[in-house]
């Protein structure tokens, strides 16, 4: 059965009102996609929870860095997903233990049975997209009062 994604209004919702967002994936190379993504939402006011087994112990972005999920001292509101999709399943499994209510697979991270199982978990689940390329589209910024920056 393939993935449908949340309604633009509920993708709106969840990004408005998350607060922790654990990044599995992260990485301190500048120049990935990852690194853009969790330095943009911390500039919206959201607390960034690296999860990476290399940076395992190291500060990333003002943030302790963890190696797995089930490190992390509590559940974030979302975890946000920046990894291969054939290494996805531990991670999905994780996102149930530990209780997350939204699971994020970004751009190209996609798996529509381990979504459907996250979905049978009680987990909201958004598929294939990128929260800062969402935020954007769904002009965030007038709903948070968090202005982009001009260029």
């Amino acid at each position: 059965m393939k993935h449908q994604n949340p309604s633009d209004e509920a993708i709106r919702e969840l990004l408005l009102s998350v607060r922790t967002i654990a990044v599995v994936g992260a990485s301190d190379k500048t120049d990935r996609p990852v690194y853009g993504v969790m330095k943009f939402l911390q500039g919206k006011g959201k607390r960034i929870l690296p999860v990476s087994p290399r940076l395992n112990g190291e500060e990333l972005l003002g943030e302790a860095v963890v190696g797995a999920l089930e490190e992390l001292p509590g559940a974030p509101d979302l975890v946000d997903v920046f990894i291969n999709p054939n290494r996805l399943e531990p991670v999905v499994s994780e996102a149930i233990a530990l209780g997350a209510p939204a699971l994020w697979l970004q751009l190209g991270v996609v798996d529509d049975a381990l979504a459907e199982r996250a979905v049978q978990a009680g987990l909201v689940v958004v598929m294939d997209r990128c929260p800062a390329i969402e935020w954007r589209r769904l002009r965030l910024d007038e709903a948070s009062g968090h202005e982009e920056p001009s260029t």
